[in-house]
């Protein structure tokens, strides 16, 4: 399965956006996915993540209430929608996969749970 991530882009403090991933080469519907971020100087963080049939579902901290992960499993692709965005929510967002626990109902919560990744898209809120 290959993973593309797209709709990143530039947004004032208070703005949204929506990020995708949409999946290719393989079945999609019964892997957990998540969504990461990566900021300068930190390490790669769980932002929200989906399990299979979206049985379960996993919100940061920082985002709970304001960002909405969903999946279209028809159309091999899972949602980030980002509301009410806030300068620190930039990022580098990378949409993961995890082959390893098919027909899982869990998140898992690190980078180790995850084994197939996008290559990224930049988040950026300015204040």
């Amino acid at each position: 399965v290959q993973l593309q991530a797209s709709g990143g882009g530039l947004v004032q403090a208070g703005g949204s956006l929506r990020l995708s991933c949409a999946a290719s080469g393989g079945t999609f519907s019964k892997y957990t996915m998540g969504w990461f971020r990566q900021a300068p100087g930190k390490e790669r963080e769980l932002v929200a993540g989906i399990a299979w049939g979206a049985l379960r579902t996993y919100y940061a901290d920082s985002v709970k209430g304001r960002f909405t992960i969903s999946r279209d499993d028809a159309k091999n692709t899972v949602y980030l929608q980002m509301n009410s965005l806030k300068p620190e929510d930039t990022a580098i967002y990378y949409c993961a996969l995890d082959s390893a626990r098919p027909w899982s109902s869990n998140v898992g919560r690190t980078t180790l749970n995850y084994d197939m990744w996008g290559q990224g898209t930049q988040v950026t809120v300015s204040s």
